[in-house]
């Protein structure tokens, strides 16, 4: 592929194609979409409420391989995992639990096919696990948890980095100027 948008167009696609996800994936990603990022989301001080320190290396290493640094910086430098995480801080328990379950799935996967844990492995067994994953039609029988949590990943990735400055303007040319025809708002009770 020549560019990224390409290959996130080619992944949206592969999303909207796959076969029906699972409910925690959906709602995973209807919480996302109604989650916006604050500022603080950006601070140095920033600590994660969901994931621990491990997991939150691993899921900004997943969404580094999902959105690269290129030309423009990727979904690590636009703070993706931070989004996640506060995505799953707002998620319900369920769906928090089946993500977690998906992120242990994917780093025993990795133990297994390349003896090394998910952060440790290199970036080419990275992307060729997650490639397994996204694969049409699961010739290589990956197990469903796996399949479900790399859909989730990518769903959030995709939401995370282009509900920041560096997605949407570094990355796809917004100068600021694009507006909607309706604006809800923020619903979150502290911001009342």
């Amino acid at each position: 592929m020549s560019t990224r948008r390409e290959a996130l167009k080619t992944i949206a696609t592969g999303a909207l194609g796959a076969a029906a996800s699972s409910f925690w994936v959906d709602s995973l990603v209807a919480q996302a979409q109604a989650h916006h990022v604050r500022a603080a989301v950006l601070e140095a001080s920033w600590k994660p409420r969901v994931l621990t320190a491990w997991q939150d290396k691993a899921v900004g290493i997943l969404a580094e391989r999902i959105i690269p640094e290129t030309d423009t910086p990727g979904a690590l430098a636009a703070g993706v995992n931070r989004f996640i995480d506060a995505t799953l801080a707002g998620a319900s328990p369920a769906d928090r639990t089946s993500f977690l379950r998906g992120l242990a799935w994917i780093d025993a996967r990795s133990k297994s096919l390349f003896g090394a844990d998910i952060v440790e492995a290199s970036p080419a067994q990275q992307t060729e696990l997650l490639t397994r994953l996204a694969a049409d039609g699961n010739p290589d029988g990956e197990d469903q948890t796996g399949r479900e949590f790399f859909q989730a990943m990518k769903a959030l990735t995709i939401n995370g980095y282009y509900s920041t400055e560096i997605g949407l303007m570094q990355e796809l040319g917004d100068d600021g100027q694009l507006f909607s025809l309706e604006f809800k708002g923020c619903d979150h009770p502290e911001h009342e």
